[in-house]
């Protein structure tokens, strides 16, 4: 018998989590406290509620957490400019250390001995999940039910249920989509069907939140976001919480075909995965955040933080955002953006995210001295030559050894 009495599990109220809340009480003998968060999936979370209670569930968690999600994750994730082997945004992976948290914190307000997830064995999440959970309570014990049972397939999943009179939503499954997904406010991801052949292009009836380029406006929308120390907090004038500012433009940008993603990662646990992503706000904002960078930071800051960026990108894709690299890094990006202030205009038209203007208060730009034309002394243009000759100091030395002979 096992010796654990209570497990938090992360509970979606579909058919895998249902199914493993019942095998968590019958293999472990265990009470099971499900946990239900709202990051925006774009689904009702209060479903769960009953479905949980029909499995003899008494203690459920279900959290909005959409303003901290973007509060607290996703807009320090975007002060860095983050994005993983050059075009993914991270969407999923972002997520998972806000919901490692709360199992952990559940845990602990409920006396569980372990917190149990449905993430498979052979993807990132399960690592996600886990790394976090131990890096906030070192001595939780974690369940992961796809790498212990064998109920390796739908038709396995759906004859448990009915053989333990699990709720299931049968109408709902005969029309589920094809594809594996997975939804919050920063994005919506596809795996699976016909996206396992790298050569198949997406059928355009599997995107939900925006439309095709070709289909996009025939005249472009133009949006003015204005950012205070890094992050956007209004649109077009309009003072906006974290949530509805990606809500916000979650919607402008998928209505001009904006944020579609076809790529082929590289995972952690060793693999090579192929996913789509609709993330239509979030390539709204890391367009708008560098050009307000490229007004306000300091050239050198600027390209540190450029090289220092992808192994950022990597440790959150990882699974370590509670690691202390990533605090530590954090710390500096979060420096750097005392000065990121002012307004982005961005122009959205059929895809594709342009900057039509810049400006601010803290912006390092000077026209007096970047002007083609009589700039009245404010630079000389003569100190540019010692300037020369002492950057090329080191080369006309070795070429005088003849070292750099072609």
């Amino acid at each position: 018998m096992s010796s654990l009495k209570k497990v938090v599990l992360a509970y979606s109220g579909g058919l895998d989590t249902s199914v493993i809340a019942r095998w968590l009480q019958e293999t472990y003998d265990v009470e099971v406290v499900t946990f239900t968060a709202d990051i925006g999936q774009g689904e009702e979370v209060e479903p769960a509620r009953a479905k949980a209670k029909a499995m003899g569930i008494k203690e459920i968690y279900i959290e909005d957490l959409r303003e901290e999600f973007v509060r607290d994750y996703v807009f320090p994730m975007f002060r860095a400019n983050t994005i993983y082997e050059g075009e993914y945004l991270l969407g999923t992976s972002i997520a998972r250390p806000l919901i490692a948290k709360r199992l952990v914190e559940i845990a602990n307000e409920t006396g569980a001995d372990a917190i149990s997830h449905g993430a498979t064995g052979k993807g990132n999440d399960q690592v996600r999940f886990e790394l976090g959970a131990y890096a906030l309570k070192p001595g939780i014990k974690v369940i992961a039910p796809w790498r212990e049972w064998d109920l390796n397939s739908r038709e396995k999943l759906m004859d448990y249920c009915k053989q333990h009179n699990i709720p299931v939503d049968f109408a709902k499954q005969k029309t589920k989509s094809p594809y594996s997904m997975d939804a919050n406010l920063l994005h919506i991801s596809y795996e699976g069907g016909i996206l396992e052949d790298p050569w198949e292009e997406a059928e355009e009836g599997m995107w939900r939140w925006s439309v095709s380029p070709e289909a996009a406006p025939d005249t472009p929308t133009y949006v003015t976001l204005t950012y205070k120390t890094g992050d956007v907090v209004a649109i077009d004038g309009v003072e906006m919480s974290p949530a509805t500012v990606l809500e916000t433009l979650n919607k402008v940008g998928g209505a001009n075909g904006v944020g579609r993603l076809d790529i082929v990662e590289n995972r952690y646990v060793g693999m090579k995965s192929r996913g789509c992503y609709e993330t239509p706000g979030g390539t709204i904002l890391l367009k708008a955040h560098r050009a307000i960078e490229s007004l306000t930071l300091d050239r050198e800051v600027a390209h540190l933080k450029d090289a220092l960026m992808p192994k950022y990108a990597e440790m959150i894709y990882n699974g370590y955002w509670w690691s202390p690299e990533r605090k530590m890094l954090q710390v500096a990006i979060d420096e750097s953006q005392h000065v990121v202030n002012g307004d982005v205009r961005v122009k959205l038209y059929k895809g594709n995210v342009s900057v039509a203007g810049r400006r601010s208060d803290d912006s390092l730009f000077d026209g007096k001295i970047a002007t083609f034309e009589d700039d009245a002394g404010a630079y000389n243009q003569k100190d540019a030559e010692g300037f020369i000759k002492l950057n090329a100091l080191r080369m006309r030395i070795a070429a005088g050894k003849g070292r750099n002979l072609f």
